[in-house]
């Protein structure tokens, strides 16, 4: 197992490990959007307003790394189907933040458990040792997802 004072591996060294990585993250990806209940994007962005609360259109934008114009696109789409509200920002008033609401907290709960129960059985049948290194791998991800590099 590396250590601090191994060497340090070069671009070249690391990058059939960054093609394996995007291979399998884009087989996870393809098998979670068979199971959604409804479009990736949106799904993403009732996902992200329930584990973080209201947000503005351009802070929802900003954290899925889409244009502003296509968050305004999903963000209208669930206000349509009573699934999101947009109401006045009490710190700026100048702002709307967009907020879940029951139907949409029922709506995403829902994808989940859809979306979540064949993974579920999938790791009960990993052993314990294998379910430990999934959950420290799915720290390092999102360190990977939020690096500007």
């Amino acid at each position: 197992m590396p250590t601090q004072t191994d060497t340090p591996r070069t671009d070249a060294d690391l990058a059939p490990l960054a093609a394996d990585l995007r291979v399998v993250i884009g087989q996870l990806i393809r098998r979670l959007r068979s199971e959604n209940l409804f479009p990736l994007n949106q799904t993403a962005v009732l996902g992200r307003l329930d584990r973080c609360g209201p947000r503005s259109v351009s802070d929802l934008a900003a954290a899925e790394r889409v244009r502003p114009q296509s968050m305004a696109q999903t963000v209208g789409d669930l206000e349509a189907d009573a699934l999101v509200e947009r109401k006045p920002d009490p710190d700026d008033r100048r702002r709307a933040l967009v907020m879940l609401t029951a139907a949409g907290r029922a709506r995403i709960e829902a994808d989940r458990r859809a979306r979540e129960g064949w993974l579920v059985k999938a790791l009960e049948e990993l052993p314990d040792a294998d379910r430990e290194t999934v959950e420290a791998a799915v720290e390092i991800f999102e360190r990977l997802a939020d690096a500007d590099v």
